[in-house]
């Protein structure tokens, strides 16, 4: 069994991740704004992994709340005030809580990679933009 098919399997039954080699495998570049991959996928949480590749606009998730450990990169965010921007590092943790207005304006540093804990499941489809004109959920996340 290679490590991808071991991760599968782990994925429906629980178990160890290696964190850093999930996010070692993303790509260096995306047509997305991010590329994620999900650890565990139920209908009352998800766990991702999801590296951003550029800036992300002001949108909101509507299906949950998103709390987001930094695992690597540095950049800024905001949550409902674009004047309250700020940096985030390594070993930070950001919550935005289900349909607040929040943005990545700047990435200081990549790879920008979370680990992400969506409760409940949050859907690949469930991004609103606040200007539609900034993109579609297609445009915003892919899997890999």
């Amino acid at each position: 069994m290679n490590d991808e098919e071991h991760l599968m399997t782990l994925n429906r039954t629980g178990g160890r991740f290696d964190l850093n080699k999930i996010a070692a495998a993303f790509p260096e570049t995306a047509d997305t704004m991010l590329l994620d991959t999900y650890l565990t996928d139920k209908s009352e949480a998800s766990i991702r992994v999801f590296r951003i590749y550029r800036e992300v606009p002001p949108h909101y998730h509507t299906q949950c709340d998103e709390v987001l450990h930094v695992l690597s990169g540095t950049g800024t965010f905001w949550i409902d005030d674009p004047k309250e921007e700020a940096p985030f590092a390594p070993g930070h943790l950001l919550l935005f809580p289900r349909r607040a207005v929040h943005a990545v304006p700047r990435i200081l540093s990549h790879p920008v990679v979370f680990l992400a804990i969506d409760t409940p499941r949050r859907a690949p489809d469930d991004v609103v933009f606040v200007d539609p004109a900034d993109g579609t959920p297609s445009g915003f996340i892919a899997g890999i």
